[in-house]
This record gives structure tokens, sequence and C-alpha cells, in this order.
């Protein structure tokens, strides 16, 4: 992506968080009246520093990891598994309440212009949902103008808010309009300031994806990263501040029923269309940001399921090449939350800070133990910047725990604590099972006996390109071969075998295939030639017994290319039946076979439309304690 187009795609997230966050900090000081909100303008400075802590620590991190650092792939790497585990925790809990916070701050902006719809404001919210996931399983992507332009129009309406209010407050020399006495209900002290700087510090949730999509840029991709991070840094600090100043010099206090930005759009353009706009605006940034989460969710499930922390299906792309699974699951939670805490973004808050700034501190904290370890060129330097943006992050995250552990921070904790526990129980599944399907010395031949005939003759070289994300039913159209085949010896065989890896669930499935005399044919999909190369060495290494075929499918489909292979062998020979036998895990417990792959039923749902296709599971049993 080019800058102009990166920096509103990628800061949607953190430059919509201007819309709550301010609000948030002030929400708090409010309870002690007109002494609690003398504070905001030192604890928005603190904020800001901490933006900038923070920014210049994750420069850092682009220029450490140019092909993407994400909090997690950090921490995994320099802290070890469970630190990387707890970052993913943070991050998923993150993206899961950037929907629900981004969805309800932008609801409380339409009902702000509109206040008939607040009645409906969870019914309403539940549709943008739905739409998000349906647009999402479809494949939107977040690129190009339709993407930029809401973010740049949020920019200029918070900046036309700010220009407007300081350019009012010039003309009385800068004096802060009294504000409104509001109800005092609690006194000024050291645990209200720090709610304070832990609500407002939710400004910066998404202050991390940049450094997540250093690939996406334009060459030299990492320093056009730390440009566009930089821009970003500076537009959010400058809309941050200028918002609390304003709200400062203009005596606006939160209200329930409106907005911060709509009270300052209406004391500087009264209703008319500039304040049309400026809700407008707020309301499609904030639906931009709830999708971003849309792309980040889905990408760190897929990173747990690779490394066996988390179901294999979060693997799978759907046809739109998209995660679906990850997409459906995001919205659920989202939606849960949503509605468990009635769309309201002040209950909402309290549960954010802790997620946040978990997976920034240990990110940041990777990245001192990186430098620590590589002393590259100006090391100290960087290890000086992650290392503040690591103690800061920490201190925002053991604040919001303890400040806002009864307002809803225990319940992020749990979620912490009890994702920890699954993802562990999840890996010390699949290390058991690797040790279960491992060969041996002993296995490494296949049955003696006469081997099959090999079906060269009837093997298509490629799949087309056309075929990919068609279904075996759109593929099928046409003349249908009848099937008339009434003895044994009017059905000629060929039996394909699927191979995912070399194990003893597919040496069996394959002895089973050969021990049937008829021609067998080994098929594999990989999602690169390297991949590809390093199962074809394997494939050697056992002794080439059977004839095999590697299908390349780069968006890591399974199903689609599968059924266009063997729709391409159907085609090529009619005349034959084909078996197609996948290997098939079998496990005693119910919650086991949740973490198996679905490919047969999948497979066979899909194959039905075609004639003279067999699909075959050959069970392999794994030991109980597996």
């Amino acid at each position: 992506m080019r800058k102009i187009v990166a920096l509103p795609v990628l800061s949607a997230d953190a430059l919509s968080s201007v819309a709550y966050g301010p609000e948030a900090l002030l929400a708090v000081l409010v309870l002690a009246g007109t002494a609690g909100l003398a504070y905001s303008l030192p604890v928005a400075g603190a904020i800001v520093f901490l933006m900038l802590a923070v920014g210049l620590s994750y420069r850092q991190t682009i220029r450490a990891y140019p092909r993407g650092g994400g909090s997690y792939i950090v921490a995994t790497d320099n802290l070890g598994r469970v630190p990387g585990l707890m970052a993913a925790a943070g991050l998923m809990t993150d993206y899961v309440l950037t929907v629900a916070v981004s969805i309800s701050s932008g609801m409380a902006a339409v009902t702000s212009a509109l206040p008939g719809l607040s009645d409906e404001v969870v019914p309403i919210g539940l549709l943008v949902i739905a739409l998000l996931l349906a647009g999402n399983l479809r494949g939107v992507k977040q690129a190009g103008a339709l993407f930029a332009a809401p973010t740049y129009a949020f920019i200029i309406a918070v900046l036309s808010l700010v220009v407007a209010g300081l350019y009012d407050a010039a003309g009385r020399d800068f004096q802060p309009v009294p504000a409104p006495a509001p109800h005092v209900v609690e006194g000024v002290g050291l645990l209200l300031v720090m709610r304070a700087f832990a609500s407002g510090s939710t400004a910066m949730t998404g202050i991390e994806a940049i450094s997540n999509a250093v690939p996406a840029f334009e060459p030299v991709a990492w320093r056009n990263a730390r440009t566009t991070l930089s821009w970003m840094i500076g537009l959010l600090i400058t809309l941050f501040a200028g918002t609390i100043a304003v709200v400062h010099l203009t005596g606006v206090v939160p209200e329930r029923n409106e907005t911060v930005l709509s009270q300052l759009a209406h004391h500087s353009f009264g209703s008319g269309g500039m304040y049309i706009f400026i809700q407008a605006a707020t309301a499609l940034v904030l639906l931009l940001a709830a999708n971003t989460a849309y792309n980040d969710f889905p990408r760190v499930l897929y990173l747990l399921a690779r490394d066996n922390h988390a179901p294999r299906i979060f693997l799978r792309l759907g046809d739109r090449l998209a995660f679906s699974n990850g997409i459906i699951l995001l919205s659920v939670a989202a939606a849960v939350i949503f509605v468990a805490f009635e769309g309201r973004t002040a209950s909402l808050i309290p549960l954010y800070a802790v997620g946040v700034f978990l997976a920034f501190t240990l990110s940041q904290c990777g990245m001192v133990v990186h430098w620590w370890r590589g002393r590259e060129r100006h090391w100290r330097k960087s290890l000086a910047f992650n290392a503040t943006g690591a103690l800061l992050s920490a201190v925002v995250f053991v604040t919001a725990g303890i400040t806002k552990f009864t307002q809803g921070a225990w319940l992020a904790i749990l979620t912490v604590v009890l994702f920890l526990l699954v993802t562990t129980r999840i890996r010390r599944h699949y290390d058991r099972l690797h040790q279960a399907l491992r060969l041996h010395s002993e296995m490494i031949e296949i049955p003696g006996r006469a081997l099959p005939p090999r079906p060269e003759d009837c093997v298509p070289k490629q799949v087309p390109e056309k075929a990919e994300g068609a279904s075996a039913r759109e593929l099928s159209r046409g003349p249908r071969e009848v099937e008339r085949e009434e003895t044994p010896d009017e059905i000629l065989h060929l039996s394909v075998v699927l191979v995912d890896a070399l194990h003893q669930a597919s040496m069996r499935a394959l002895a089973y295939a050969a021990s049937l005399q008829q021609p067998v044919l080994a098929l594999h999909v990989s999602p690169s030639d390297e991949d590809a190369e390093r199962f074809r060495e394997g494939w050697l290494m056992w002794g080439d017994h059977l004839p095999l075929r590697i299908v390349l499918s780069p968006y890591r489909a399974i199903v689609t290319p599968l059924i266009s292979y063997i729709e391409q062998l159907h085609h090529q020979r009619p005349d034959l039946t084909i078996t197609v036998i996948l290997p098939e895990i079998v496990v005693r417990h119910w919650w086991h076979r949740l973490l198996q792959s679905p490919l047969a039923g999948r497979l066979r749902r899909a194959l039905r439309p075609l004639p003279k296709i067999v699909v075959t599971t050959i069970p392999f049993h794994v030991d109980d304690a597996v």
C-alpha cells in the first residue's frame, strides 16, 4: 500500500479512539466535580507522553521485524511460549472489545444526533455486527479510497472542532468557560486520578496495527511503515490533546445522552450541516475501526492454530479466501459482550485497557530482550525506547487492573487466565497426538506384497486455475455419466489417498489402499513450493512406493483444490470409479474431537454431486491418554 492509503486504513482504530478516549477520562474525573475536572490537562499530558513513548517503541519493533511483528510473535520469539500466549490473550481480548466499543461509541454518535434511536441501540448494534460478519465472510478487504475516506473525514471533523474551539477561546484570551457544577460522588484522590489515566489511555488502542502490517507497504516497506507510524502518532496526539484542550476551554462536561464530541460540535457549529458531517464521520470511522478487528483477530487465531495452541479449524480459509471460522468466533464474542453490557461504552471501557496494555507490555519487554541479545547497530538507543515503552505500558496495565477491577477488569483478567489454561491444554493434546502418530523405524516400508498398477495415464498434471473457488456442483454441470455397472467386473477402480503428512494414520490409509490391489494415487496439498519440496523429500525417504501428486494451494485452502483435482480425474477417465480415502484420527473424548479436522464430512458433502466418486475414511484410534 502507498503511505497515503496505509495511513487511514491502518490508523482507523487508533485515531477513532479519540471519539471515546477523552470522554472516558473526563467521565471519571467528573465524579469529583469541578475539582476533579481541574486534573484533566495534567492527566491528558501524561497520556500524550505515553503515546509518544509507545509510538517510538513500535518504531523500533518495525525495524527489528520488517516482515511484521505482532505482540504474539515478538513475545513468543523473545520471552517464550507462556508470555507469547499472554500477549495473544491480550490481543484477542482487545480485538473483541474493539468491535464492541467501536460499535457502542458509533451508536452514541448516532443517538446524540437522533435521540429517538436511544432505545434501539442494542438491536441496531447487533445488526451492524451481522453486516460486518456477512461482509468479511465474503472477503471484504480494507484497501483503497473507499476505506480511506472515513478516516480522513474524521481527521478533518475533529481538527475543525479543535480549530473552531481555539478560535472562539482566543476571543476571550483563552479564559476557560466555567463548567456547570456537576454532582460530586467522591473526592479527589490518587485512586481517582489513576482511574482517569487508565480510562483515557484507551485512546491508544490500535497503535500496534502498523507494526503488524509492514509487508503490506510499498518498498522499502519497513521505512515507509515507520514514516506512517510517525504520522499516525502525530495525528493521534494532536486530535487527543486538542479535544481535551477545547473541552477545558468551553466548559463541556460528559452527559449521559450526548457525547462530548457532539456537544463540542453543537457549541461551535450549531445543528446544521457541519454538525451532521462531524457525527456522520465519527460513526463511519468507528465502523471502520470495528472492521479492522476482523483482519487481525482471525490472523492471530491462525498463528495460534499453526503453533498447536488452537483448534486446526482456524487454519482453514473459506472460499472467499477469508478465515471464516475466526470471523464467526469474533462476531459471536463481540455480540455477547455488546448485549451483556447493553451497548454502553462507559461500561465496556474498564475491560478494554487490561487487554490492550498487557499486549503492549509483553511486546515491548520482548523487544528489550531482542536488542540485548542481538546488540545490533544503535541497539542501546532502541533498547532504551522499548524499555521506556514497556515500563509505562506496565504501569497502565497494573493501574487498570487494580483501579478498575470491580468495574469489569476482573472479567478481562479472568479471560486471560482461562485463555492460558485452554491453549496450553490444547497444545498438550496435540503434542501427545504427535507422539502417538510418529513413525517408527520399523514402519518405514509399506507391507511386502505386489504393489498395484501405477495410474500415471489418468492423472492430470495440474489443476486449471478457473477451478479455484468453484464447487463440485458447479464443476459437474454438463452431460452426466450413467452409473450402469451391475457386476464387480464392470467396475474399474482408482484409489486416491489424501496424505496431509507422513505419520501412522496416513501410512495405514496407504497400506489399506495398496491392499486392494487396484491403482493407487497419493495426493498432498501444499501451501508453497518450499513445503511441497520438503514433503517430497520425506516421501522419497519413505521409499516412493506409490505415485504422488502435490497440489499447490498458496491460500491454504484445502477442500477447493482437492475437489478441483478429483473432478479433473473424473473427467479425464469417466469410466473409473474413484475412491477417495482419508485417514481419520479417532479420539475417545468429545472435546478432543472438536480439535480434529472435519475434512471427511466436508469433502463428502462437496463431492456428492459427482457420479462415481466414493469417499471413505480409515480410522486410526489413538490412546485414551491423548
